[in-house]
């Protein structure tokens, strides 16, 4: 076991028992057209942290990490969107509607699918999930214990939202969380400061925090 500079201490990776997780890192968050603009966001805040999620991507896969990917979406049918999700708020475009990248959120559509330069490589698991987190409603725990996995590596969209729900998810099932924050990204920066430092509370409450280069370095030890 070896360390990784971090807060609110040093994170003890133990590299046969990690995993990343890339949340939905998806089209229709983070390019002009999709969801996250029909919300009246700023996409380009979110696409900055591009270069840095592939950067990690390609440690993970140096360091022969298994790679976790999610997609939230749901089915055609709409049969797994709960009517207040599709009906909150008064966006341009609704979940299931038709869009630019064609229907909003829903499985096998081009503005649900991972970005290029993301894009999962072979032998990588692909999430599709119909909530927030990415434990409910999909076999994540169960992939998780059959590779013996109980340290998760975070990165992705949104920090508040679907990263931060996802970290609570794990902690409360037991796993050590740590997440990178040059990978992760928010429409609204003040969000994404206040998840971090609500992460790291009090010992490290949900989990850790870690800068891309320190994690990196740390790879290099352990």
């Amino acid at each position: 076991m070896s360390g990784i500079k971090a807060e609110p201490f040093d994170f003890p990776f133990r590299r046969e028992q990690a995993a990343l997780i890339v949340i939905d890192m998806q089209r229709d968050f983070t390019e002009a057209g999709g969801f996250g603009e029909t919300l009246g966001n700023d996409v380009r805040r979110v696409q900055t942290i591009v270069p840095d999620v592939r950067r990690l991507l390609e440690a993970c896969r140096q360091a022969g990490l298994p790679i976790i990917h999610t997609m939230e979406c749901h089915r055609p049918d709409l049969s797994d969107l709960p009517e207040a999700k599709r009906n909150r708020g008064t966006p341009r475009l609704r979940i299931g509607d038709q869009g630019p990248m064609g229907r909003i959120l829903i499985a096998g559509e081009p503005g649900t699918d991972i970005l290029p330069e993301l894009q999962p490589i072979a032998g990588e698991v692909v999430i599709e999930k119909p909530g927030k987190g990415a434990f409910y409603a999909t076999d994540l725990g169960s992939i998780l214990k059959e590779k013996g996995i109980t340290q998760l590596i975070f990165a992705g969209v949104t920090t508040e939202v679907c990263v931060q729900t996802t970290m609570r998810e794990a902690n409360d099932r037991g796993f050590e969380c740590l997440l990178v924050e040059e990978a992760t990204a928010s429409y609204f920066p003040e969000f994404k400061q206040a998840t971090l430092e609500m992460i790291r509370a009090q010992g490290g409450i949900v989990g850790w925090t870690a800068h891309l280069d320190d994690l990196m370095e740390g790879f290099t030890h352990a």
